[in-house]
């Protein structure tokens, strides 16, 4: 059965050119078009909505809609999706602009063609950020009128550590309001993460538990089984700890650590995820060496795959110490996380494709049943399988059948493809679509961002100058000290398997 509300013909979104800078590269063709597609299929985009590409490659429309016309996802890939009719009648709304982006040339050619309201979406390397805002408020782009809003919406990484972070803020912040800023993190577009506030928020048998009292500790994994491919020089540059930390596993940690806000408009939910993040605490150099791992993946198999090793990758440094695993233990400075660890893990070329959230409650103090030998039962978790298979699982403890009373773990399973369909949404779909109403409920706010970064500032400074990455082997779960992180807590990671097996 799939849900109405996913093919409903809702009211199309306010009239606006989406300028996309960068629309030649990866990003924009394997999530954003895919998005676009979706959004003009569901009837939320129609003819008053243009996009206008822009990138450094020479050519005109008809290239750029060859390009991304001829583009297509890998099936079973975020993004992969029927081009159809929905296609046909977004590509005749697309052109393109060729010019360099720090040429004035370029921007007085925008300003010609970007008479209405705008959304400009950065798909650029970072060092482009700050000097393309600029640009376009020198040429009065980001100028708004009573009819007329312009709108930035930004890439991560946001920085590349707190200082850079606060560098860039206070660069853009110099050309736009803080309103005008759309800081992307696409995790926050994925349904699956936004229905970790609605079961919070929504289910009175779940919030009542949902503190230090009741909760032992929670888990954040973000697994991948690819390695890094062509990125080589990006990922050499930047490492599993920039990459995905600060941005993608802080959401999740703020979206289920957050207390409930005072509404739901913009400024009360993400008031509410700015204090949690800025509630992490934040390590000596001491602690950041006890609490943080970093791995490197070596020369193996997955599967049907032979990946060379990282260090080996084309375009990664030969004295390279970057990290293409991390995991953490943090600590949220609150009464209601007051000693409740959030272990955090994520890693390339691992054994599977897994995001998820786990959350562990404290097991029951005694057993009291006869015959019953194991008098300290398994604790109940609740999961939030984010992606592959969206679904959220409770664990708890039945009988067994039998004379005996003897306890059984069964789990108690929703999986959203049983309902809707999720399959092809890439998350960017609610991004644009808040972008265009002028919702940043789902988008990052300044003193969030830099919390983020000062939270892994330690760990940023000490392995700077401190040692190389454990290695681990194509395929596995990482290297072994990320099992010894939890141990020593007298706890493990969940099992990196598909979410319909039953794991540890």
């Amino acid at each position: 059965m799939i849900s109405s509300t996913l093919v409903q013909r809702p009211e199309p979104l306010p009239p606006a050119t989406i300028v996309i800078f960068g629309a030649t590269g990866d990003l924009t063709a394997r999530l954003l078009t895919p998005a676009l597609i979706s959004l003009r299929r569901q009837g939320r985009l129609d003819d008053t909505h243009a996009i206008l590409g822009i990138g450094i490659e020479p050519g005109d429309g008809a290239m750029l809609r060859n390009k991304l016309g001829a583009f297509n996802v890998p099936e079973g890939s975020e993004g992969a999706i029927e081009k159809g009719t929905a296609w046909d009648d977004l590509s005749r709304r697309i052109d393109y602009l060729s010019g360099d982006f720090g040429d004035d040339a370029l921007y007085n050619a925008l300003k010609k063609r970007t008479t209405g309201s705008a959304v400009f979406y950065l798909a650029v390397p970072p060092t482009f950020f700050g000097p393309i805002v600029e640009k376009l408020a020198l040429h009065g782009l980001l100028t708004e009128t009573a009819n007329a809003f312009r709108r930035v919406a930004i890439e991560k990484p946001f920085g590349h550590d707190t200082e850079s972070a606060r560098a860039l803020n206070r660069q853009i912040l110099a050309c736009a309001k803080e309103s005008q800023v759309y800081r992307i993190d696409h995790f926050l577009g994925k349904e699956t993460v936004q229905n970790i506030v609605t079961t919070r928020f929504a289910n009175t048998v779940i919030e009542k538990l949902w503190n230090s009292e009741s909760i032992e500790s929670i888990q954040i994994t973000a697994a991948e089984t690819v390695d890094v491919g062509s990125r080589g020089a990006f990922y050499d540059a930047t490492g599993a700890l920039r990459d995905m930390v600060p941005n993608h596993l802080f959401q999740l940690l703020a979206t289920v650590a957050m207390e409930p806000p005072a509404g739901f408009d913009a400024e009360a939910v993400r008031d509410e995820k700015a204090k949690v993040l800025k509630a992490i605490r934040v390590y000596d150099a001491a602690d950041a060496a006890a609490n943080g791992v970093r791995g490197r993946y070596t020369a193996g198999a997955i599967g049907d795959r032979n990946l060379v090793a990282y260090v080996d990758a084309p375009n990664v440094g030969a004295h390279s110490r970057t990290e293409t695993f991390v995991a953490l233990k943090l600590l949220v400075d609150t009464w209601r996380w007051s000693g409740v660890p959030f272990y955090l893990r994520t890693g390339k070329a691992m054994a599977a494709r897994d995001t998820e959230v786990m959350v562990t409650f404290r097991p029951v103090p005694f057993a009291q049943f006869p015959g019953v030998e194991q008098r300290h039962l398994p604790a109940n978790q609740l999961v939030f399988q984010i992606q592959p298979n969206e679904g959220i699982d409770m664990k708890i403890l039945i009988k067994k059948p039998g004379m005996e009373i003897a306890t059984d773990p069964v789990a108690l399973s929703y999986r959203y493809s049983d309902r809707y369909d999720l399959g092809h949404l890439t998350g960017y779909e609610s991004l644009f679509h808040d972008m265009l109403r002028g919702d940043q409920s789902l988008f990052q706010r300044a003193d969030a961002i830099e919390a983020g970064w000062r939270a892994i500032q330690p760990f940023l400074d000490l392995w700077a100058v401190c040692g190389e990455p454990e290695d681990y082997a194509p395929g596995s779960t990482g290297p072994a000290e990320a099992d010894a992180l939890l141990s020593r807590d007298g706890r493990q990671w969940h099992g990196l398997t598909m979410p319909h097996e039953d794991r540890a």
